[in-house]
Parts: C-alpha cells; structure tokens; sequence
C-alpha cells in the first residue's frame, strides 16, 4: 500500500471510530426524585412501597433502569426547603412530592422539573394551580381532602355523642392546609353549638399540655387533622385521647388500627400505586399540563369498636351499619 493510500484510510478510520463508540453508549438512566413530606416510619414506608410497586408494574425497577432519590421531610417546612433544592440539584426527569408542605417546597425550588404530587389539599383553592382540569407550569397529581371534609368529621362526632360541645383540632401550624380545615370546622361549629379549639403543636409535648388544659372541661371531643404531624405522632394522640376519654374522629384508617374510635378517609396507601402511572407517563414524554389533576375515588369510615367500650359508648346501630370496616 502507497503511503498516501495509508494516511487516507488511517484518517477516515479516526473520523469513523468515535461516532460508533459513541452509538454504543448506553441511554441515560431515568433519574426520579421523591420527596417525602411525612416520617419515615412503618406507614411512610408502606406509602413509597406502594409507589414503587406501582412501577414496577408499569416496567420500572430502581436501580435497573431508573434511579430514585428519595427524602424523608417529617412535616418540617425547612427539611422540605432543603431537601427540595437538593433534589433538583440532581435534576431528575421528574419528582414525587407528598404532602402540601413537600409539594409547596419543591414549586418554590423548580419551575422546570415535572412535579407528579401526592395528598396536597385543594391545590386551587390554595393557589398552587390554576385549574384541575388543565394544571398549569409544572405540576400535577393527585389531591386528598377537600377542606369541607372537617365539616364531615365533626358531624361524626356528634351524632355517636350527642353531648359534646366543645372539640380540640390537633394540627401542625407549618401545614399550610391547617388554615382552611378550621376555617370549614368552625362554620359548621357554630351551626352545631360546638365550640373548636385548636391545637396547633410543633411537638407531641405541646400536645400533652393542651390536651391536659382542654380536658379539664367536660363534653370534649377530637379531631386530628390529616398532616405528616398528626401522622407521626399518631400513637400518642390516639392514647392521649383515650386517656382523657375524648370521642375522637381521624382522617385515615391507620388511626382506627393503632386504637382510634373512628376514622372517615380514602385509602392513602392506594394514591400512591396510582401516583406512579403519572411519574411512568412523563417519563415517556407526557407534560404535567396534558395530566389532569385527580381526587379520592372512595372513602371510607372505620370503626374501632374495642376503643368505643373503654370509652364507655354504645354506638348507634344506624352509625354501625354504615361503616366499611369495624375493628373488634
């Protein structure tokens, strides 16, 4: 071979060698980002187990072909802040946040990365999207109660005990949905004679104090509003209220099975299996905005009856038969 001949074909071998290597890379793992606003405990985990089986049925395995960044909040606005900005820091193709705190966090932090959120109240009511229909910027997913609800339970707690007339609302005042809970409660509080104290607490101790104050009153009652507070601190409550022997109405049902008289809710657990067909289907190229924002299909009322008898109380029977689940 001619010289000439030689350094043409070494040339064209160098211009080739490159573009075929860099055919053979591998595609970029999808990278989602989780922000959990409520506490690592056994139901925060149950709550990312079922998101993460909702994937997997959808062809997604952590670690395989996607990777997933997960924090854990605990209900505090400025974990949330941090571990927002930490997150997309890592710029995944889409988030998971659950909870208003979570989710309030992370649109402070991105107003580019997809936002797939779990159980946040009334985002427009609130502000945080224009339309449920046709979600605006960024942002999708699937609310939890409407602030009408707390209406709902503090009914329940007059018709299995006629007699109460006053109601302590445990709440966690960084929870930016607190606000419109007791502005519902107390509107239909007056309609009813009741009077609503609520109990705005950043720790369980401050719970002891104020409940230890309200129940120094007779025809008492509780209602724990639905917040990663309330939820990590769910034991106590519920052995707070049977201590004082306070009829008490929960937003879910893992306050009823952890000794709760009753709980009305939807099945939180269930919201997020379905969360993680939205996170599959922006991943594929859907924006938030072509995603309309969903709500509870079912709710359900659980009724403790163990809880009712170290109460004292009988139960109504039309009350009973209503329920969807009693725990005896």
């Amino acid at each position: 071979m001619k010289r000439r001949e030689f350094i043409t074909l070494l040339g064209c071998t160098a211009i080739v060698w490159p573009v075929a290597v860099r055919a053979q890379q591998p595609e970029r793992m999808k990278r989602i980002g989780v922000l959990m606003g409520i506490a690592n405990d056994a139901e925060g985990q149950a709550r990312l187990a079922s998101f993460l089986r909702g994937l997997q049925e959808l062809g997604w395995t952590d670690g395989r072909d996607v990777q997933i960044e997960t924090r854990w909040a605990a209900g505090k606005a400025d974990a949330a802040r941090t571990y927002a900005a930490e997150l997309v820091e890592l710029a995944p193709d889409v988030t998971l946040t659950a909870t208003t705190v979570a989710f309030v966090a992370m649109q402070r932090a991105t107003q580019s990365v997809p936002i797939v959120f779990v159980q946040v109240v009334e985002p427009v009511k609130s502000g945080l999207v224009n339309s449920l229909a046709h979600p605006n910027g960024n942002a999708t997913g699937f609310t939890s109660f409407e602030y009408a609800i707390a209406g709902k339970w503090l009914a329940t707690i007059k018709e299995i005990v006629p007699s109460v007339v006053r109601v302590a609302v445990v709440h966690s005042p960084e929870d930016p949905s607190s606000a419109g809970y007791l502005r519902e409660g107390e509107a239909l509080a007056r309609v009813l004679g009741v009077e609503l104290v609520p109990v705005g607490a950043h720790n369980i101790a401050e719970v002891e104090r104020a409940l230890d104050e309200f129940a120094r009153k007779p025809n008492g009652g509780l209602i724990a509003l639905p917040n990663a507070f309330t939820a990590a601190y769910r034991e106590q409550i519920v052995a707070l209220a049977a201590l004082h022997h306070l009829p008490a109405v929960y937003p879910l049902r893992y306050y009823a099975t952890s000794g709760g008289l009753v709980s009305y809710g939807f099945d939180n657990i269930e919201l997020y299996r379905r969360a993680a067909s939205y996170v599959d289907r922006i991943l594929k190229g859907a924006k938030p905005s072509d995603l309309p924002i969903q709500q509870p299909i079912k709710f359900e009322l659980v009724v403790n009856l163990k809880a009712a008898k170290s109460l004292g109380l009988t139960l109504p029977e039309s009350f009973l038969v209503r329920a969807d689940e009693v725990i005896e």
